[in-house]
C-alpha cells in the first residue's frame, strides 16, 4: 500500500483549542497505514501557496503533545486569505505544490469559507487528475459554522472556551460593578460576535438564577440607542447598578469599519467600539443614578486565554481531529469531521461526517426562540443547551518556573521544489 502525504492547515481566527484540533489529526496519522509525512502549512492556504511546509512528523512527541495546552495558531500559523473563484493561478498552484510532494490528503481546519475552500481544492485535484482527498476540521468561537437546526454539527471546537471565558468574565464584572456602583453604576462589556450572538449569550452562564442586573444585547436583536438607555435606567431604578454585555456586531451606528479579507468587519481594528460608542450615548443622556457608565473591551484573549479554556472543548476538538485524520484515510473526500449531541438528559457527543457543500453553504443564526421576550436575554433553553460546554473544572496547565510551557515546533520544512511564488491577491496590494 503506497503512502500519500498529508497536509494540514489553520484558516480564520483560532481559539483556545484549535491546537488540539491540530494534536488529535498528527496523533491519529500516526496509526493510519495510509498517511505519511503530516505537513503543516505554514500561516494556512498562504503556506501551500508559498510552499512552506512545516513537517510535524519530524517533531517530538512531546510538542505535538503540548497542542494540547498550547492556544491560538502561533505553532503553525493562520491566515485571512480567501481562494476566490477569479484567482485561477492560485487554485492551480495548490495542485502543483501537493502534487510536487505526494501530497493524497488536504484538511482545512476553520469555518464555512475554510469548508468551502477544501471543497473547491479537492474538486479540482481531480479534475487535474490529482487524487486528492479533502476534509474539513470544524473551528469557530462563534459557532456559527453549520445549520440553524443543529443537525450538521451541534457545536464547534472553540465555542465552549469562548462561552466559559465569558462567564467567568461576567462574574468577575459583576464583584466589580457591584462594589463600584456608587461612582460606576454601569458596566458595559463587549463580546465577539459580529452577526451572531452565541459568545454574548453566554455572559447568562454566569448567573442562570438571574440574580445579577444583567442584560445582554444580541447583534440579531437590534434596540433604538433610546430603548436601550430606558432599559438600562429601569435596571438602575430597581437594583442601583446594571451590567450590559453587549455584541460587537450591535447597531449603534457608523464606527468606521475596517473590512478583512474575507469582508468581514473587523471591530477591534475599527475607529470606535460598540462599547463605547454605548456608554458615551449613556452618560450623554444621563443615568438614573449617580456615577458614569464604564466599557470593559476584550480583545483577542477572548480566542486565546488557555486558562479559561474548557475541559470539554479540548478533549472535543481533540476528537474532531483524529475523525477528520480518519475520513481523510478512509477517502471520504468532501466531507467536514462533525460533533452530534446524543439525546437524551445525560450529555454525551458522537463524532460523525458532514457534506462540506452542505456546510459551506449554510448559515447558522442563533435561535430566536432562545431570545427572551424583552429582547436583552436569553432563555433557560439556551442555558441547558451551552452549560455541558463549558465543563466543571479549571484546566491545570503545565509550568516552568511559573511560565506555562507552550509547543514550540522546530523549524523542519519540506524541501521546496517549486519556483517561487506570489500569492495573487498579495501581488494586487503591492
Amino acid at each position: 500500500m503506497s503512502k500519500k502525504n498529508l497536509v494540514v492547515a489553520q484558516s480564520g481566527g483560532p481559539s483556545p483549542v484549535i491546537n488540539s484540533t491540530l494534536r488529535g489529526i498528527v496523533e491519529a496519522s500516526r496509526d493510519l497505514a495510509r498517511i505519511g509525512t503530516v505537513y503543516a502549512a505554514h500561516h494556512g492556504i498562504e503556506g501551500v501557496l508559498k510552499e512552506e511546509l512545516l513537517d510535524l512528523t519530524a517533531q517530538p512527541a512531546e510538542e505535538v503533545a503540548l497542542l494540547r495546552y498550547t492556544p491560538a495558531a502561533g505553532s503553525i500559523g493562520t491566515c485571512r486569505y480567501k481562494l476566490k473563484p477569479s484567482q485561477t493561478e492560485d487554485f492551480e498552484r495548490c495542485i502543483e505544490v501537493f502534487r510536487a510532494h505526494n501530497v493524497g490528503y488536504f484538511i482545512y481546519i476553520g469555518g464555512n469559507d475554510s469548508m468551502d475552500t477544501a471543497n473547491k481544492v479537492a474538486a479540482l485535484a481531480r479534475e487535474r487528475g490529482l487524487d486528492l482527498v479533502g476534509i474539513g476540521g470544524p473551528k469557530t468561537i462563534d459557532n456559527d459554522v453549520g445549520d440553524s437546526e443543529f443537525k450538521l454539527i451541534d457545536h464547534t471546537p472553540g465555542y465552549g472556551s469562548a462561552a466559559k471565558y465569558w462567564m467567568h468574565a461576567v462574574q468577575y464584572a459583576n464583584e466589580e460593578n457591584c462594589g463600584s456602583c456608587p461612582a460606576d453604576p454601569v458596566l458595559v462589556l463587549q463580546a465577539m460576535g459580529r452577526k451572531i450572538g452565541f459568545i454574548p449569550a453566554a455572559a447568562r452562564l454566569a448567573d442562570p438564577l438571574r440574580e445579577m442586573p444583567l442584560q445582554i444585547y444580541l447583534a440579531e436583536c437590534p434596540c433604538p440607542l433610546e430603548q436601550l438607555a430606558d432599559q438600562v435606567n429601569d435596571q438602575l431604578k430597581k437594583d442601583g447598578r446594571c451590567i450590559v454585555v453587549v455584541s460587537e456586531g450591535f447597531d449603534v451606528g457608523n464606527l468606521g469599519e475596517v473590512k478583512d479579507a474575507f469582508g468581514h468587519t473587523s471591530f477591534s481594528s475599527s475607529q470606535m467600539t460598540v462599547a463605547q460608542a454605548l456608554v458615551n450615548y449613556l452618560n450623554r443622556v444621563g443615568l438614573a443614578a449617580k456615577g458614569a457608565a464604564r466599557a470593559n473591551v476584550p480583545g483577542t484573549d477572548q480566542r486565546s486565554s488557555m486558562a479559561y479554556a474548557s475541559t470539554v472543548d479540548v478533549e472535543e476538538a481533540y476528537r474532531a481531529g483524529q475523525m477528520a485524520a480518519q475520513l481523510a484515510a478512509n477517502g471520504d473526500s468532501g466531507y467536514m469531521a462533525t460533533i452530534l449531541r446524543n439525546p437524551g438528559p445525560i450529555y454525551s457527543v458522537r463524532y460523525d461526517k458532514a457534506p462540506l457543500a452542505e456546510v459551506a453553504n449554510s448559515e447558522r443564526k442563533f435561535p430566536a426562540h432562545w431570545i427572551s421576550p424583552s429582547g436583552n436575554d436569553v432563555t433557560d433553553e439556551f442555558v441547558r443547551y451551552a452549560k455541558p460546554l463549558i465543563g466543571e473544572g479549571m484546566l491545570s496547565l503545565p509550568m516552568i518556573d511559573g511560565r506555562q510551557r507552550l509547543t514550540r515546533f522546530q523549524p523542519i520544512y519540506a524541501a521546496q521544489k517549486l519556483p517561487a511564488y506570489i500569492p495573487q491577491a498579495a501581488r494586487k496590494s503591492k
